[in-house]
């Protein structure tokens, strides 16, 4: 026995004990991953028997990343992002370079100018939606994730373009009241059985209350006033506390009632919704009879720029039971103009505004990358790593594609360390140490009996 195996020894052991240390002093680092010390033996090179080697100590052959997943802990910060799989985020050290790392630490924020970047200040990647479509990829090119839409403009009730939009009221009837015969006036309550009232919107996104005045028994569209069925209800409308007048002139022979829009509801003798129609008018009043259910309304009197009202009326929730009168929806596809107030980011990495106006929509989508040797991943610090040959390169994908994983919002990956095991490896390595010293002693104390000799 030489000196040289109990030095290799102490080498060996006090490799481990940094390795313990640092997996110790970071057990607290979000996103950290511990590590692990790997040992190989050492024999010298003979052409002798093989039967009679004896080694000579031992060597570090690595320090071994392990890249089990750590606990996830609930934070306050929704920008916290917790990755459940083997997924890396990438950061840009700036937004106009490539220089790009990876890491596990999910600790985001907005900075002045609307990227999410890291508590050291680099800039989180992933695919931006398209302002103009809102279409959001995912895959392709990414570039630093920026939050452009600090505004959601105005819609027009209507405006959205789909299928339905428009105002959609859903209410039952009461089939038991008596039929109003008495001329419809607003500021009349006995001459109308119920009222209720929806927000709309202009083209600038300015409210407006349209009231709704329900008439039992009212007049069929294109008939004489006295004719009534009892399973038809005229509908009246305001906006703002003033009549809602059909595009056109009065004729000599009409009146405001007249020229007043006005619709009608039909139900069947079930009780069950069968269809509504409005007369709208383009030319005077008393030479009407064209049925549409549609209706433009031009508030001029506002002087606020916007363009007229113009939208569709949908009844296909209303009922005629005989019992209350109540309504159960009012619904329509118009806002306001909205400020940006929140983010918030789904479980497959969508990044979504949450605006003043009560409207959303998506900004971005994360992007995390996976590699076929992550142990071969080159450590940078700060909880970031660079690709290297024995990594492969960053295979990107969308959160939840492949193994990358899912993200939890308002949470982040807690380090991996595993303090116990740490604790006892730390008294083995302790010994390991100690025992190796001994060899040395051993060693010392043999050199002395030879040099005392005579």
């Amino acid at each position: 026995m030489g000196f040289q195996q109990g030095l290799s020894g102490l080498n060996a052991a006090s490799k481990s004990l940094d390795v313990i240390g640092n997996n110790v002093a970071n057990s607290n680092t979000v996103g950290f991953k511990s590590s692990r010390a790997e040992f190989g033996d050492i024999y010298a090179a003979t052409f002798g028997s093989a039967s009679n080697l004896a080694g000579i100590g031992a060597k570090t052959l690595g320090i071994s990343q392990q890249f089990g997943q750590g606990n996830i802990s609930s934070t306050s910060n929704p920008l916290d992002l917790a990755i459940s799989g083997n997924g890396f985020y990438q950061i840009y050290d700036s937004p106009t370079t490539q220089a790009a790392s990876y890491t596990r630490n999910g600790q985001f924020q907005l900075d002045k100018d609307g990227y999410i970047i890291t508590n050291t200040g680099r800039y989180l990647t992933g695919w931006q939606a398209d302002s103009a479509t809102n279409f959001l990829p995912s895959s392709g090119p990414v570039s630093p994730i920026q939050v452009k839409f600090a505004n959601f403009g105005a819609q027009e009730t209507g405006g959205s373009g789909v299928s339905g939009a428009g105002l959609s009221v859903g209410l039952n009837l009461n089939s038991s009241d008596s039929v109003k015969t008495a001329v419809f006036s607003m500021a009349d309550p006995t001459t109308y059985n119920y009222s209720t009232s929806a927000t709309v919107y202009d083209t600038l996104g300015v409210a407006h209350t349209q009231t709704m005045y329900f008439v039992k028994g009212g007049y069929q569209v294109g008939a004489a006033p006295d004719d009534t069925v009892t399973n038809t209800w005229s509908v009246y409308y305001a906006l703002d506390g003033s009549p809602v007048l059909p595009d056109g002139t009065l004729g000599t022979s009409a009146t405001t009632q007249d020229a007043m829009l006005r619709g009608t509801l039909t139900f069947t003798s079930s009780g069950a919704y069968s269809s509504y129609a409005s007369n709208v008018v383009t030319t005077s009043p008393h030479n009407t009879g064209a049925i549409s259910r549609w209706f433009y309304v031009t508030p001029t009197a506002l002087g606020n720029g916007s363009n007229g009202l113009d939208f569709q009326m949908f009844f296909d929730k209303a009922t005629q039971y005989g019992s209350n009168y109540n309504v159960s929806t009012l619904t329509q596809d118009g806002y306001t103009d909205g400020s940006l107030t929140g983010l918030s980011v789904s479980k497959e990495g969508v990044v979504q505004g949450r605006y003043s106006n009560g409207q959303s929509r998506d900004v971005a989508r994360i992007a995390l990358y996976t590699f076929n040797n992550s142990q071969g991943l080159q450590p940078l610090g700060d909880n970031r790593w660079a690709v290297s040959y024995a990594s492969g390169a960053a295979l990107p994908n969308a959160p939840g594609a492949g193994n990358a994983g899912l993200l939890t919002a308002a949470a982040v990956e807690d380090s991996n360390v595993d303090m116990t095991a740490e604790l006892v490896n730390l008294i083995t390595a302790q010994r390991n140490y100690q025992a190796n010293a001994q060899t040395i002693k051993a060693q010392d104390t043999i050199l002395q009996t030879l040099v005392s000799l005579r």
